[in-house]
This record gives structure tokens, C-alpha cells and sequence, in this order.
């Protein structure tokens, strides 16, 4: 017989689900419920993504909403490996969400789905309101435009063709 190797396998992304709903859909023969899963996964050390899934059964369902958040993780801009560069406004939908970078030992200020995406994404700084609709998927993919609008100052200084210095004044 041949050995394997048999470490365990080290998890680099955890997750996080945001929402389980039972979906109908209505049919000539009568009502069809499936699940709906939203969940959230991050390293938190700057990669998060969000993703949705839809099955028969809740445990698919969330299977599949991980497949699809880690198909779509994003790098997040990080500034002393814990707040964002500068404010910023996400827009998904009706929802909008203001997330601002504060004082370090500030903590996360925020709730539900946002504070989700903002702890995995390893941010552990940062002030957020929600503004305008509170439907979860929404607020999560505003946060989720939000972090993809941060920029550093190298960023900032590499597009303008400007130094550090002279964009910092």
C-alpha cells in the first residue's frame, strides 16, 4: 500500500454568511422553495470577495455561494495593515455605504454585512455608515465598490506621473 500524505489542509480564507433565504417560485403545480446563500470570504490580510449561490438544499447552497466569493476576492489598499487610505461611497442598487479610515485601537464601527466584509477583508480601523436601502446583498456589494475605490498615495502619485512628496505636498 502506498502512504499518503496525510496533513491537514490548511484553510487560508474564512467565511463568513451573511444571509440564508428561502426563495419560492410558483409553478402550475404549486410552490417550488429553494435556498439562497450570501456569504463572504476573506484571508483578512487585504483579500475579500462575495459571492451568492442558489440550491435545493441550505449546505449547497452556501457551497456553492463560497465557490462563487472566492472566484471573485479582490485585493484591498491597506495602510499599516489596519484602516483603508481615504473615504469612500459604495453604491450598489439603493444601498450606499460611507466607509472613513480612523485612529488606530478606533476598532471596527460597523454593522451587519458591512462589518462582515470590513473584518475579513483584515481591515480592524475604520468608521462606516449605511445610508439608503439595508437589503444585506446590497450593503455587502456597496462595501465591496467601496473598498475597490481605495488608493494609495503610490497609486495616486503612479497615475498623476508625480512623486510621493509632491502629491503629499
Amino acid at each position: 500500500m502506498r502512504e499518503r500524505n496525510m496533513q491537514p489542509q490548511i484553510k487560508e480564507n474564512e467565511e463568513i454568511v451573511i444571509e440564508v433565504k428561502r426563495v419560492t417560485k410558483v409553478t402550475k403545480g404549486g410552490r417550488n422553495f429553494r435556498f439562497s446563500a450570501t456569504v463572504v470570504v476573506g484571508n483578512r490580510k487585504g483579500r475579500v470577495g462575495l459571492g451568492t449561490g442558489k440550491a435545493n438544499e441550505v449546505q449547497d447552497a452556501v457551497k456553492k455561494a463560497i465557490a462563487s466569493a472566492t472566484k471573485n476576492l479582490i485585493e484591498v489598499s491597506l495602510i499599516d495593515n489596519r484602516t483603508i487610505p481615504h473615504e469612500a461611497i459604495g453604491v450598489s442598487g439603493a444601498a450606499k455605504v460611507l466607509i472613513k479610515p480612523a485612529k488606530a485601537g478606533n476598532g471596527v464601527i460597523a454593522g451587519g454585512p458591512v462589518r462582515a466584509v470590513l473584518e475579513l477583508a483584515g481591515i480592524s480601523d475604520v468608521i462606516s455608515k449605511s445610508l439608503g436601502s439595508n437589503t444585506k446583498l446590497n450593503t455587502a456589494r456597496a462595501t465591496m465598490n467601496a473598498l475597490l475605490q481605495q488608493k494609495t498615495v503610490e497609486e495616486v502619485a503612479a497615475l498623476r506621473g508625480k512623486s510621493k512628496e509632491e502629491i503629499l505636498g
